[in-house]
Parts: C-alpha cells; structure tokens; sequence
C-alpha cells in the first residue's frame, strides 16, 4: 500500500489567517480518538443545524425580497456557486495546514454566514449573501469530512455514516426551531440567534480541533493504487457522481420540500417545517446504523438498495394529493439517502486524501447545491411536483452508476465487446479524465474495481 499523494501546496489569500490562527493555538498533543470524534460530530452538527436553521426559513426569506420560484432558483445558485469555489481551496489548505485549524476558520465562518441571509431587502442582495454562505458551507464540509476520515483511520472502524448523523440531527433541530421561529420572531432575529449558538459551539470545539488534523501529527491514509497509480482522478470522480445523483435529492428536499407541503399540498407553516425534519431525523436515524448496515450487506447492496428506496419515496410524495403520504415520502427518501453520501466521501478518503476528498465532494455538492436552482427553473415552467420529480429520476440514475460499476468489476479477467459499451455509456463524458490514466479499458475498469468489492463469501 502506497500513501496518497497531496495536491500541491497552492498558496491562496486565506492560507494566512489559517497559519497565524494555527500558530496562536499552543502545539498540545493530538486528542485521544473519542475526544477528537466527540468534536468532530459537533462540528457536523452545527453544519447541519445552519442549514437547516436556513432551509425552514427558506419561503419566508424569498417572500422578504419578493422571489419567485425561478428568481429564488438563481439566488440558490450563488449559494452553489459559492461553495464550489471554495471546496477545492478547502482541500489544498487542508493538506498544508491540516483539517483541523481550517475547521475552525469554517466554523467560524459558517456561523457568521448565517446572519447575512436575514439582512438583505433585495434579489440582488440576496445572491451575494447566499454566495458568501455557500463558500461558508462549502469550506466546512470539506474540512469536515476530512477530519472525519483522519477519526475512521484512528480508531480501525467505519465510523463516517455516524458522523454525518450528526449533521441530520442538527438539520433536524434547525428545522424544528425554525418552524417554532417562524411564529414568533423575524429572520433575522432567528438568524442571529443560530450565529451566536454556532460561535459558542465553535469557541466549545476549538481546543481538539486545533489540536487535530495538522500536517506533522494527522496519520496519513494507506489507500490502494488503482490502476498503478496514486489518487486516481476518474475512480474519485466516479465516487462523486454517485454521491451527486443522490445528494441531488437532500438539496431540492431541503430547499423546496416546505413549498411542497405548503404550496401544493396546503400544509401550515409548522407542519410544512416539520417535513424536512422527519426527513432528517430518518436519514440520522439510517446513518445511526451505518456501520451495522455496511458490516452485514456490503457497499454495493447498501448503496443501491438505498438508492432504489429513495426513489421509491420521492415518487410517492410527489405523485400524492395527500399530506400523510406525501410527509412518508421525505421519511422513506431519508432513510434511502442515509449512508449514499458518506460511503462515497469515505472511500475517496481512503483513496486520495484531503485532496481526494475535496473532489469527490465538489462533484457530489454539485448535485447538493445545484440540485435547487435546477429545481426552481423547472417548477417555473412545469410545476414543483414534476420538478421534484427529478429527485426520484436521480436516484435511480446512481443505482445504475453503482450496478454497472459492479459489472465491470465481474468482467474483468476476459474484456468483451459488452464491457467497452458499458464503459463507453458510464464513462463516456468522463474520457478526457480517464485518458489521462492510460490506453483503452482495461486501465479504466482496473481504476474501478477497487471501488465495491463484492466481501467475501458472498
């Protein structure tokens, strides 16, 4: 086994306030593993809890600056925008600093972000605040989930899927808080509470975060060579395109589901939030049971089955004209999107570091964060429930992805003329990436077969 090679050590502007911030800290040894998971959940949480602090009051915002669906889908884009800038930055610093100092520069910025969506009067105010909110966001979860992998290589178990249930969990609050704001207080007021909790957790978690994940102390992950060479880019991109297809749907739920229940479906304002609460409180509750659910079925059988369930809930609450079954739907497509997204990040983890990290999430953010600006010009023109139709679409579409991944592995040893169509229709707009790692489809389908492998005695 080989050790990743880290991207280069890109200097960019905020790299001095991540060093100054490191170096004013003293150099205390690294936290025991449960120590540095104990902050590392509280960091997804108030991830989480930002969020979904923003998605309860997502009508509420766009009514403020008079948005209508298609004018709110742009102002969600800069939020998108904003996040994939900053995602690749987030992973260079994260290899030259560690994913923990820059941690606490996300969580710090991601509290603050917070307020700016509350403050603004105007469409054009509002892009901007989204855009710098999205860099906030986008900055915590690559580091974020960095340090979750470094907490997975400490203790010797799968442990991601658990931390990310701390990021449901603290959607799930944000929700539920934000449905009890919405009766009682303004947006911004609510939004400046969320700040002031997020820097009191941050100043909570800053002793173990500093502490961790810096370049001299961070364990280095001993991920295979794929195909003969060190972090294979198409197998990175792969893993985030699965995690994209799916994430697709936590976006447009998160963002637009309230507006179903309310709009469409003729919810009141507290039981349209509670709609994204129990979808997050089911994918918490799935990620609760990550590790046991990955130990008994495997990568393949959870990440399809998974996807296949969520489609089935999407459909459903999309195609119903009740609120009972419509609110069953986002429970039943949180348990399905439950542990998609981390098995992806973890394994490109394991592949490529931080850098490896950073790439597989901006490809599957690009579905997270671009999932509701494609939504709102949709549902301009064909409606919302046709729009978050899409939803179920995508999630059939990683299920494919998983499966046809799985059947080039199979069909390794003897090559076939069936096998280069598959290749050709999974991996066709990926050819001027995968070129790159060498002639035809064997060193294609070699990059692949680390991806699933089936476990043994199966």
């Amino acid at each position: 086994m080989s050790t990743p090679v880290f991207l280069s050590r890109a200097r960019v502007p905020v790299a001095g306030l991540v060093r100054s911030a490191a170096t004013r800290v003293p150099r205390v040894p690294s936290p025991s593993v449960a120590r540095l998971r104990t902050a590392v959940t509280a960091l997804f949480v108030l991830d989480g809890a930002v969020f979904g602090s923003w998605a309860s009051r997502v009508p509420d915002v766009a009514a403020g600056v008079g948005a209508g669906h298609s004018t709110l889908g742009i102002a969600l884009l800069c939020l998108s925008l904003g996040a994939l800038v900053c995602m690749q930055v987030t992973g260079a610093l994260c290899a030259r600093f560690g994913p923990g100092p820059v941690s606490t520069l996300a969580a710090l910025a991601v509290s603050a972000g917070a307020v700016l969506p509350g403050l603004v009067s105007s469409v054009a105010g509002l892009c901007l605040a989204l855009f710098v909110f999205g860099a906030a966001t986008g900055m915590v979860n690559v580091a974020a989930n960095a340090l979750g992998v470094q907490v997975e290589e400490r203790a010797g178990r799968p442990l991601l899927s658990g931390l990310h249930a701390g990021f449901s969990f603290g959607g799930l609050g944000g929700a539920l808080v934000g449905g009890i704001a919405a009766s009682v207080m303004g947006v911004a007021w609510h939004l400046v509470l969320v700040a002031a909790a997020g820097l009191f957790l941050t100043a909570w978690m800053l002793p173990a975060l500093m502490a961790a994940g810096r370049p001299d102390a961070a364990p280095r992950s001993d991920g295979p060579e794929v195909g003969g060479r060190r972090r294979p880019t198409a197998v990175l991109v792969v893993l985030g395109a699965v995690a994209g297809c799916t994430a697709f749907g936590e976006g447009a739920l998160t963002d637009w589901g309230a507006l179903l229940l309310r709009q469409d479906l003729g919810a009141p304002t507290t039981l349209a939030a509670a709609g994204y609460a129990g979808f997050a409180l089911a994918m918490a509750c799935g990620r609760l049971f990550g590790g046991r659910l990955l130990t008994g079925l495997g990568e393949r059988r959870l990440l399809v089955g998974g996807a296949l369930l969520a489609a089935a809930g999407a459909l459903a609450a999309v195609t119903t004209s009740s609120l009972v079954v419509a609110l069953s739907g986002f429970v039943v497509v949180g348990l399905g999107l439950a542990n998609v997204f981390p098995l992806a990040i973890a394994r490109a983890g394991q592949l490529g570091g931080a850098p490896g990290i950073a790439l597989a999430t901006t490809v599957g953010y690009t579905g997270l964060l671009g999932g509701p600006p494609a939504i709102g010009l949709l549902a301009e023109y064909a409606g919302l429930p046709v729009a978050l139709s899409s939803v179920a679409a995508l999630a059939l579409v990683a299920a494919v992805l998983v499966l046809t991944v799985s059947g080039e592995r199979v069909r390794l040893p003897r090559p076939s003329a069936l096998l280069d169509r598959a290749v050709a229709t999974v991996g066709g707009r990926l050819q001027p990436v995968v070129s790159g790692f060498g002639h035809g489809t064997g060193v294609y389908v070699r990059d692949l077969q680390a991806l699933w492998p089936e476990p043994a005695g199966r």
